[in-house]
Protein backbone atom coordinates (compact mmCIF):
# COMPACT_ATOMS: atom_id res chain seq x y z
CA UNK A 1 0.00 0.00 0.00
CA UNK A 2 1.30 3.47 -1.19
CA UNK A 3 2.53 5.76 2.24
CA UNK A 4 0.24 8.36 0.98
CA UNK A 5 -2.99 5.88 1.52
CA UNK A 6 -1.18 3.92 4.83
CA UNK A 7 -1.49 7.51 6.25
CA UNK A 8 -4.85 8.35 5.08
CA UNK A 9 -6.16 5.21 6.57
CA UNK A 10 -4.59 5.45 10.07
CA UNK A 11 -6.31 8.55 9.93
CA UNK A 12 -9.48 7.16 9.08
CA UNK A 13 -9.11 4.64 12.12
CA UNK A 14 -7.63 6.89 14.90
CA UNK A 15 -9.41 10.17 14.19
CA UNK A 16 -12.50 8.23 16.36
CA UNK A 17 -10.48 6.82 18.87
CA UNK A 18 -8.56 10.34 19.80
CA UNK A 19 -11.57 12.16 19.75
CA UNK A 20 -13.26 9.66 22.20
CA UNK A 21 -9.80 10.17 24.22
CA UNK A 22 -10.42 13.48 24.64
CA UNK A 23 -13.51 13.05 26.02
CA UNK A 24 -12.17 10.34 28.04
CA UNK A 25 -9.35 12.23 29.70
CA UNK A 26 -12.29 15.09 30.29
CA UNK A 27 -14.24 12.37 32.43
CA UNK A 28 -10.91 10.92 34.17
CA UNK A 29 -10.01 14.40 35.33
CA UNK A 30 -13.29 14.99 36.61
CA UNK A 31 -12.90 11.73 38.96
CA UNK A 32 -10.43 13.28 40.84
CA UNK A 33 -13.41 15.33 42.69
CA UNK A 34 -15.53 11.74 42.93
CA UNK A 35 -12.21 10.40 44.57
CA UNK A 36 -12.13 12.51 47.45
CA UNK A 37 -15.57 11.62 47.88
CA UNK A 38 -15.49 7.77 46.97
CA UNK A 39 -12.10 6.34 46.11
CA UNK A 40 -13.70 3.00 44.83
CA UNK A 41 -16.16 4.45 42.88
CA UNK A 42 -13.80 6.24 41.34
CA UNK A 43 -11.45 3.44 40.87
CA UNK A 44 -14.22 1.82 39.00
CA UNK A 45 -15.29 3.92 36.74
CA UNK A 46 -11.96 4.91 35.86
CA UNK A 47 -11.36 1.47 34.97
CA UNK A 48 -14.18 1.06 32.86
CA UNK A 49 -12.95 4.23 31.32
CA UNK A 50 -9.84 2.52 30.68
CA UNK A 51 -10.81 -0.60 29.02
CA UNK A 52 -13.20 1.47 26.29
CA UNK A 53 -9.93 3.28 25.31
CA UNK A 54 -7.68 0.29 25.33
CA UNK A 55 -10.03 -2.30 24.13
CA UNK A 56 -10.65 -0.21 21.33
CA UNK A 57 -6.92 0.64 20.24
CA UNK A 58 -6.35 -3.10 20.39
CA UNK A 59 -9.04 -3.68 17.85
CA UNK A 60 -7.32 -1.87 15.73
CA UNK A 61 -3.78 -2.98 15.77
CA UNK A 62 -4.98 -6.82 16.13
CA UNK A 63 -8.32 -6.99 14.01
CA UNK A 64 -8.09 -4.38 11.36
CA UNK A 65 -4.18 -4.17 11.28
CA UNK A 66 -3.64 -7.62 11.23
CA UNK A 67 -1.57 -8.05 13.92
CA UNK A 68 -1.11 -11.55 15.01
CA UNK A 69 0.01 -12.29 18.73
CA UNK A 70 0.99 -15.14 20.28
CA UNK A 71 0.91 -15.70 23.66
CA UNK A 72 2.98 -18.49 26.07
CA UNK A 73 4.11 -19.65 29.16
CA UNK A 74 1.51 -20.14 32.14
CA UNK A 75 -1.96 -20.29 32.41
CA UNK A 76 -3.27 -17.09 34.56
CA UNK A 77 -5.73 -17.41 36.67
CA UNK A 78 -8.99 -15.28 34.87
CA UNK A 79 -9.33 -12.17 37.14
CA UNK A 80 -5.66 -12.20 39.48
CA UNK A 81 -4.49 -9.21 40.66
CA UNK A 82 -0.69 -9.45 40.08
CA UNK A 83 2.33 -7.03 39.58
CA UNK A 84 3.50 -7.24 36.35
CA UNK A 85 7.06 -6.73 35.04
CA UNK A 86 8.18 -6.96 31.68
CA UNK A 87 11.48 -5.82 29.28
CA UNK A 88 10.91 -2.90 27.27
CA UNK A 89 11.64 -2.72 23.26
CA UNK A 90 8.83 -0.26 22.40
CA UNK A 91 5.72 1.13 21.67
CA UNK A 92 4.02 -1.79 20.79
CA UNK A 93 4.88 -3.88 23.47
CA UNK A 94 2.07 -2.10 25.04
CA UNK A 95 -0.10 -3.89 22.84
CA UNK A 96 1.47 -7.72 23.41
CA UNK A 97 0.67 -6.52 27.86
CA UNK A 98 -2.69 -5.78 26.63
CA UNK A 99 -3.52 -9.05 25.02
CA UNK A 100 -2.31 -10.47 27.83
CA UNK A 101 -4.40 -8.69 29.97
CA UNK A 102 -7.64 -9.00 27.87
CA UNK A 103 -7.36 -12.97 27.66
CA UNK A 104 -7.28 -12.70 32.12
CA UNK A 105 -10.04 -10.01 31.85
CA UNK A 106 -8.03 -7.72 33.81
CA UNK A 107 -7.55 -5.09 31.11
CA UNK A 108 -9.48 -2.32 32.66
CA UNK A 109 -7.51 -2.61 35.59
CA UNK A 110 -3.72 -2.54 34.07
CA UNK A 111 -2.40 0.39 36.12
CA UNK A 112 1.87 1.66 34.29
CA UNK A 113 3.84 3.47 36.12
CA UNK A 114 4.91 6.53 34.47
CA UNK A 115 7.03 9.39 34.66
CA UNK A 116 5.97 12.20 36.90
CA UNK A 117 6.05 14.97 34.53
CA UNK A 118 2.67 14.06 32.92
CA UNK A 119 1.02 15.38 36.01
CA UNK A 120 1.99 18.61 34.35
CA UNK A 121 -0.24 17.61 31.51
CA UNK A 122 -3.54 19.02 31.26
CA UNK A 123 -6.17 16.39 30.77
CA UNK A 124 -4.15 13.35 30.54
CA UNK A 125 -1.88 13.66 33.59
CA UNK A 126 -4.97 14.75 35.56
CA UNK A 127 -6.87 11.21 33.97
CA UNK A 128 -3.70 9.57 34.74
CA UNK A 129 -4.18 10.53 38.47
CA UNK A 130 -7.60 9.94 38.52
CA UNK A 131 -7.16 6.01 37.67
CA UNK A 132 -4.10 5.76 40.11
CA UNK A 133 -1.33 4.92 38.05
CA UNK A 134 2.00 5.54 39.94
CA UNK A 135 3.47 8.78 38.30
CA UNK A 136 7.35 8.40 39.79
CA UNK A 137 10.39 9.87 39.04
CA UNK A 138 12.67 6.65 39.44
CA UNK A 139 14.30 8.06 42.57
CA UNK A 140 12.62 6.22 44.84
CA UNK A 141 13.81 8.06 48.12
CA UNK A 142 11.69 10.65 46.30
CA UNK A 143 8.34 9.17 45.32
CA UNK A 144 7.35 7.42 48.60
CA UNK A 145 4.31 9.98 48.95
CA UNK A 146 3.51 8.58 45.27
CA UNK A 147 3.62 5.27 46.16
CA UNK A 148 1.83 5.73 49.26
CA UNK A 149 -0.83 7.33 47.32
CA UNK A 150 -1.19 4.44 44.76
CA UNK A 151 -0.59 1.39 47.01
CA UNK A 152 -3.42 2.71 49.51
CA UNK A 153 -6.00 1.82 47.38
CA UNK A 154 -4.76 -1.83 46.30
CA UNK A 155 -3.73 -2.48 49.82
CA UNK A 156 -6.25 -1.25 51.83
CA UNK A 157 -9.53 -1.24 49.53
CA UNK A 158 -8.43 -4.01 47.82
CA UNK A 159 -8.69 -2.66 44.55
CA UNK A 160 -8.26 -4.68 41.43
CA UNK A 161 -4.98 -4.33 39.11
CA UNK A 162 -2.22 -5.01 37.41
CA UNK A 163 0.80 -2.95 38.66
CA UNK A 164 2.82 -2.60 35.70
CA UNK A 165 6.76 -1.75 35.45
CA UNK A 166 8.56 -1.85 32.65
CA UNK A 167 11.96 -2.93 35.28
CA UNK A 168 14.68 -1.67 32.86
CA UNK A 169 12.91 1.71 33.30
CA UNK A 170 13.62 2.69 29.24
CA UNK A 171 13.41 1.57 26.19
CA UNK A 172 16.46 -1.10 24.62
CA UNK A 173 18.59 0.70 22.18
CA UNK A 174 22.42 -0.52 21.30
CA UNK A 175 24.02 2.43 23.28
CA UNK A 176 21.54 1.35 25.92
CA UNK A 177 23.26 -2.45 26.00
CA UNK A 178 26.40 -1.22 25.77
CA UNK A 179 25.84 1.00 28.89
CA UNK A 180 24.02 -1.80 30.77
CA UNK A 181 27.22 -4.10 30.00
CA UNK A 182 29.78 -1.76 31.20
CA UNK A 183 27.82 -1.46 34.72
CA UNK A 184 27.97 -5.15 35.15
CA UNK A 185 31.17 -5.62 34.62
CA UNK A 186 32.11 -2.78 36.86
CA UNK A 187 29.51 -4.14 39.85
CA UNK A 188 30.43 -8.12 38.73
CA UNK A 189 26.55 -8.96 38.40
CA UNK A 190 25.54 -11.11 35.15
CA UNK A 191 24.65 -9.31 32.00
CA UNK A 192 21.23 -10.78 30.33
CA UNK A 193 20.98 -11.46 26.75
CA UNK A 194 18.93 -9.25 24.64
CA UNK A 195 18.47 -6.93 27.58
CA UNK A 196 19.05 -3.94 29.97
CA UNK A 197 20.26 -4.98 33.60
CA UNK A 198 16.76 -4.51 35.61
CA UNK A 199 16.43 -1.45 38.16
CA UNK A 200 16.37 -3.41 41.52
CA UNK A 201 15.24 -0.72 43.68
CA UNK A 202 11.62 0.03 42.26
CA UNK A 203 10.52 -3.84 42.21
CA UNK A 204 11.73 -4.34 45.65
CA UNK A 205 9.76 -1.18 47.10
CA UNK A 206 6.57 -2.41 44.80
CA UNK A 207 6.74 -5.87 45.99
CA UNK A 208 7.30 -4.96 49.87
CA UNK A 209 4.32 -2.52 49.76
CA UNK A 210 1.74 -4.69 47.70
CA UNK A 211 2.53 -7.94 49.31
CA UNK A 212 0.20 -6.92 52.45
CA UNK A 213 -3.03 -6.66 49.86
CA UNK A 214 -3.94 -10.21 50.71
CA UNK A 215 -5.95 -9.83 46.75
CA UNK A 216 -2.53 -9.49 44.74
CA UNK A 217 -1.61 -12.82 44.69
CA UNK A 218 1.76 -12.99 42.14
CA UNK A 219 4.23 -11.57 40.16
CA UNK A 220 3.83 -12.23 36.20
CA UNK A 221 7.34 -11.91 34.42
CA UNK A 222 6.44 -11.32 30.81
CA UNK A 223 8.78 -11.12 28.24
CA UNK A 224 8.23 -9.86 24.67
CA UNK A 225 9.85 -10.84 21.50
CA UNK A 226 9.62 -9.12 17.93
CA UNK A 227 11.30 -9.85 14.53
CA UNK A 228 10.43 -8.48 11.10
CA UNK A 229 11.71 -10.46 8.00
CA UNK A 230 14.48 -11.91 9.78
CA UNK A 231 15.62 -9.02 12.02
CA UNK A 232 15.18 -9.60 15.61
CA UNK A 233 13.44 -7.53 18.28
CA UNK A 234 12.20 -5.24 15.07
CA UNK A 235 8.92 -3.75 16.33
CA UNK A 236 6.60 -1.45 14.57
CA UNK A 237 6.76 2.10 15.10
CA UNK A 238 3.72 3.99 16.60
CA UNK A 239 2.40 5.17 13.94
CA UNK A 240 2.83 1.96 12.12
CA UNK A 241 0.66 0.15 14.76
CA UNK A 242 -1.84 2.40 14.02
CA UNK A 243 -2.27 2.96 10.15
CA UNK A 244 -0.40 -0.16 8.63
CA UNK A 245 -2.95 -2.98 7.11
CA UNK A 246 -2.02 -6.71 7.32
CA UNK A 247 1.35 -6.37 10.30
CA UNK A 248 2.19 -10.01 9.99
CA UNK A 249 0.65 -11.48 6.92
CA UNK A 250 2.27 -8.60 4.47
CA UNK A 251 4.36 -6.86 6.63
CA UNK A 252 6.29 -9.70 7.85
CA UNK A 253 6.20 -8.71 11.79
CA UNK A 254 5.88 -11.43 14.29
CA UNK A 255 5.02 -10.79 17.79
CA UNK A 256 4.98 -13.03 20.81
CA UNK A 257 4.57 -12.45 24.66
CA UNK A 258 5.49 -15.27 27.23
CA UNK A 259 4.37 -14.66 30.99
CA UNK A 260 5.52 -16.45 33.89
CA UNK A 261 3.42 -16.90 36.75
CA UNK A 262 5.53 -16.54 40.21
CA UNK A 263 2.90 -16.98 43.52
CA UNK A 264 4.32 -13.95 45.59
CA UNK A 265 4.28 -16.61 48.73
CA UNK A 266 7.32 -17.82 47.26
CA UNK A 267 9.25 -14.28 46.67
CA UNK A 268 11.89 -13.96 49.27
CA UNK A 269 11.51 -10.92 52.14
CA UNK A 270 14.70 -9.14 52.69
CA UNK A 271 15.46 -7.02 50.04
CA UNK A 272 18.78 -7.98 48.94
CA UNK A 273 17.31 -11.47 48.44
CA UNK A 274 14.32 -9.46 45.82
CA UNK A 275 16.77 -7.81 43.88
CA UNK A 276 18.99 -11.10 43.54
CA UNK A 277 15.43 -12.64 42.67
CA UNK A 278 15.28 -10.03 39.80
CA UNK A 279 18.04 -10.62 38.01
CA UNK A 280 17.74 -14.03 37.87
CA UNK A 281 14.65 -13.60 36.36
CA UNK A 282 16.13 -11.41 33.38
CA UNK A 283 18.87 -13.66 33.14
CA UNK A 284 16.75 -16.41 32.49
CA UNK A 285 14.22 -14.09 29.92
CA UNK A 286 17.66 -13.34 27.91
CA UNK A 287 17.99 -16.90 27.57
CA UNK A 288 14.47 -17.46 26.41
CA UNK A 289 15.03 -14.50 23.96
CA UNK A 290 17.94 -16.26 22.75
CA UNK A 291 16.33 -19.68 22.00
CA UNK A 292 13.58 -17.67 20.70
CA UNK A 293 15.44 -16.03 17.97
CA UNK A 294 17.31 -19.54 16.72
CA UNK A 295 14.23 -20.50 16.81
CA UNK A 296 12.69 -17.74 14.54
CA UNK A 297 16.25 -17.72 12.53
CA UNK A 298 16.28 -13.49 13.40
CA UNK A 299 19.38 -11.66 12.87
CA UNK A 300 20.43 -11.06 16.55
CA UNK A 301 21.28 -7.07 16.35
CA UNK A 302 23.12 -7.60 20.45
CA UNK A 303 23.54 -10.66 22.10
Amino acid sequence: MAPIFTHARGLLLTLPWALALLIQDFVLSLLLLLRLLNPLLAYKISSRVAWSCWAWIQFIFERLNGAHIAISGDDLPYGESAVVISNHVGWSDFYMIQALAMRSGMLGYCRYFAKAQLKKVPLLGWGLMAMGMPLVTRKWQHDSRELTRVFHGITHSRFPVWLISFSEATRFTAQKYAESKAFCALKGRPQPQHLLYPRTKGFIATVQHIRTAPHVKAVYDVTIAYQKRGEWQDGPAFWDTLSMPRLSEAEGYRFEVHVRRWPMEELPHEDDALAKWIETRWVEKGEWLEAKRKQWGGVGKTV
